[in-house]
This record gives structure tokens, sequence and C-alpha cells, in this order.
């Protein structure tokens, strides 16, 4: 019988005014097509694909989000238990890139900071450009962000975003589980739980060994210590991780 696969899911939202690219971008990602139709996405969509990074499986849940105004109700609800978000603009549309700032408050209210990284749409329109390239890399800087140029039509960076947020997402568990001490539990043991100790040696505080004697352990000098019979326990953090199951069936509306 196999073992059980370690898998690692990682949910991404990809946040945007509408018409900058999300919805092709994820379908190029996903499925590898692309379309020059514009189709406004309802609500949500959803679209995963499986990946392996630094010998480790992870499954990607691509979470596509309208950019319209009036579905702000819908769609903060499903940027809950993001582990990154792309913050995307188009080459050609001023507006989407004057509301990065606004998106990335939008996903933070909901999910606080996370992996985050901004991209600029349709490069290969840049004849049409309406935003000067200083002007994107400044907003990077001044966000403290990943930004690349990207062009779902050409297929250029697409990978490489996706690639980044996963890679930056296991480097932050990992060092979580590494920094974590290990804190051996500390037990208190009161008078009633001493009769198994009656033949032993105890070491105290300053690691040398007293004996027992007629059958009691002495005291220590120290009278200021906690006499209660309770036994106090601080386990250690320890990261689990089996095959993660995927996100409840949600229902999407989608166009």
């Amino acid at each position: 019988m196999r073992e059980e696969e370690i898998e690692t899911a990682i949910k991404v939202v990809v946040v945007g005014n509408g018409a900058v690219g999300k919805s092709s971008m994820i379908q190029r990602y996903c499925k590898g097509i692309f379309t020059k139709d514009y189709k406004k996405t309802i609500g949500v969509d959803f679209l995963e694909r499986q990946i392996e990074v630094n010998g480790e499986e992870v499954r990607l849940m691509l979470w596509d989000t309208a950019g319209q105004e009036e579905f702000d109700a819908i769609t903060k609800a499903y940027y809950r238990g993001a582990q990154a978000c792309v913050l995307a603009f188009s080459t050609v549309d001023r507006d989407s890139f004057e509301a990065i700032d606004s998106w990335k408050k939008k996903v933070e209210d909901e999910v606080g900071e996370i992996g985050m990284v901004i991209i600029q749409n349709k490069i290969d329109l840049i004849d049409d450009a309406v935003v000067e390239p200083e002007e994107a890399e400044a907003l990077a800087h001044r966000l403290r962000l990943r930004f690349y140029r990207t062009s779902v039509k050409d297929n250029l960076n697409v990978d490489e975003v996706f690639r980044y947020l996963t890679e930056k997402y296991l480097f932050q568990i990992n060092c979580e589980v590494e920094e974590e001490p290990y804190n051996q539990p500390k037990i208190t043991i009161g008078q009633g739980l001493l009769e198994a100790e009656m033949n032993n040696h105890v070491k105290d505080t300053n690691g040398k060994t007293k004996e027992k004697a007629n059958g009691k352990l002495q005291k220590k000098k120290n009278r200021n210590r906690d006499d209660s019979d309770t036994i106090k326990l601080e386990p250690s953090k320890r990261r689990t991780r089996g095959k993660k199951s995927v996100l409840q069936a949600t229902k999407c509306v989608i166009l």
C-alpha cells in the first residue's frame, strides 16, 4: 500500500481592477490556453494546479476575483484563508495602476500580511503604455513587494509569478518551524505524587544530588516554590503535514 503523499495546499487570490487580465492569467497558468475575448468575472472563479517545488508537492488553488466595485461584498469573503496574493494592473489602464494600494489594503484587511507580488500585465502593449516603467518600479519599492512585467498573451513571466509566491510561502513556513524552540515540558509535582520516587535521587537547582532520608524526600530550602499538585505542560509547536483536502465545495457564479 502506498504511503500517503505529503502535500502543501496554498490558496492564492488574484486581485485588481476589471479587464487587467486576471482570468486570462489563471487560465494560461492552469490550462495553458489564452483567449482574446473578454468576459467579465461575476463574483469569483476557481482553478487549481499541482506543481513540485524543491522536491515538495504543492497544490496551488487560484481564486480569480471580480474587479468591479459592485462585487466587493462577495469577493471579500473569498480573501479569507489566502496565503498569497497577486496584485495586478494593466499597462494600458492608468486607473488599475493607481488602484493597487487600495487592492492591497482590501486583502490585508481580511487576512493580514501575506506573501504578495505586483504584476504589470499586457506588457506586449508597451507601445500604448500609460504607466512609465519608473512609476511601476517606484510603487513596488514603496510597498516592498516583488514586481513582474507579464504578458499572458505571450506567456511571459506567468509561471515565474506563481513559482515565486510558492517558494516564498514554503520558505516562511519552514522558517517558522525551525525557529520554534523545543520546550521541555515543565512539570511541577505535588507531595501526593512523590511516593514513586522514594528510592531515587533528585537534583536540586544547583545540580547537586540529595538522597532521601527516612523514606521521605528532603524539602528544598527555597520556600517560594509552588507546592500545588499540578502538572503544567508547554508542548512545542509542531508542523504536521498530511494530504490536505481540497476546499469545501463553494458555489461560484461564473459568466
